[in-house]
């Protein structure tokens, strides 16, 4: 569940700022990601965990309204559900601390007991608000089972992915911050030749197809082919929370529909638009007749 604090700007370290409006909204990636797709006329399910509690329940069934299924979505005793703090500036941008609760509950072995769900996914969305064994499991089923797998670098890891992880993942999608922790660059805001070079080293770890998401910059897009920018569209941003996950969802919905990678892209990179002229995460997800009628 995401707490959202808005505020004039981001406090810095030991500072209180007077906020102007609070909202509580379903959030956390890995569902962000569900609801995005599912809004956006996919087939969804998705796994993970929440606590027993209020705020499990609201999730659970937040997610299920999309037309997510959600009988993966287990129910964990005696643990809170994982809660974000974000806040987020009148320019739109954000900070954000994670407390895993029931997440970080979520075991290859429950993978292993859902495996049969992999069957017939085209495409497998991972990121690492679980634990990294956990992903890596749900790599190597997505993998036996014939789908591609797209994963979210994030929370970024302070110490290399693994390469067993790598090694079975399709398409990396790190923001521009995120490609620079992983490429051992210091984080920063990235030009798009700076994101081609960080995004080449990327892909020299295994993934055949890497995309830095810049912001109101687009993306920048690094295949066997070459590299290229796709540009995002110039929208009023109030809230950039969930931007990427929005984007990840629609990048998997166009591929899964058939559209080749730039393309899907393009089409990500509206969604995303969209999203972040609405506050909160998956309350600002696009359904498909809206994202259509932006794109018009």
């Amino acid at each position: 569940m995401d707490l959202v604090a808005f505020a004039p700007r981001i406090p810095v370290a030991g500072e209180t700022l007077i906020g102007h409006t609070f909202l509580s909204v379903p959030g956390g990636k890995g569902a962000n990601q569900a609801y995005a797709a599912a809004r956006l006329g996919a087939r969804v399910a998705m796994l993970g965990r929440v606590g027993a509690d209020d705020l499990g329940r609201q999730l659970r069934e937040n997610l299920a309204s999309s037309g997510c299924d959600v009988n993966g979505v287990l129910v964990t005793k005696d643990c809170t559900t994982g809660i974000a703090l974000i806040f987020v500036a009148d320019s739109g941008q954000n900070s954000i601390v994670i407390v895993a609760g029931a997440n970080g509950k979520l075991s290859p072995e429950d993978v292993a007991e859902a495996a049969n769900r992999f069957d017939g996914a085209a495409y497998v969305l991972l990121q690492l608000e679980s634990p990294l064994a956990t992903v890596v499991a749900a790599a190597r089923a997505a993998r036996r089972a014939g789908a591609r797998v797209i994963l979210d670098p994030a929370p970024a890891p302070s110490s290399a992915l693994p390469a067993e992880l790598l090694a079975n993942v399709d398409i990396l999608t790190p923001n521009e911050t995120e490609a620079a922790i992983l490429a051992g660059v210091s984080p920063r805001r990235l030009n798009p030749q700076e994101a081609f070079d960080v995004a080449w080293r990327l892909r020299a770890t295994g993934p055949p197809a890497v995309i830095v998401k810049l912001g109101e910059q687009g993306v920048a897009l690094v295949t066997a082919d070459g590299s290229q920018v796709l540009p995002a569209p110039k929208v009023n941003a109030v809230d950039t929370t969930a931007a990427g996950d929005v984007f990840n969802a629609a990048l998997a919905v166009a591929l899964s529909e058939g559209a080749e990678i730039a393309s899907a892209c393009q089409f990500a990179n509206r969604a995303a638009a969209l999203s972040v002229t609405r506050r909160g995460a998956q309350s600002a997800a696009p359904s498909r007749a809206e994202l259509d009628a932006f794109a018009r």
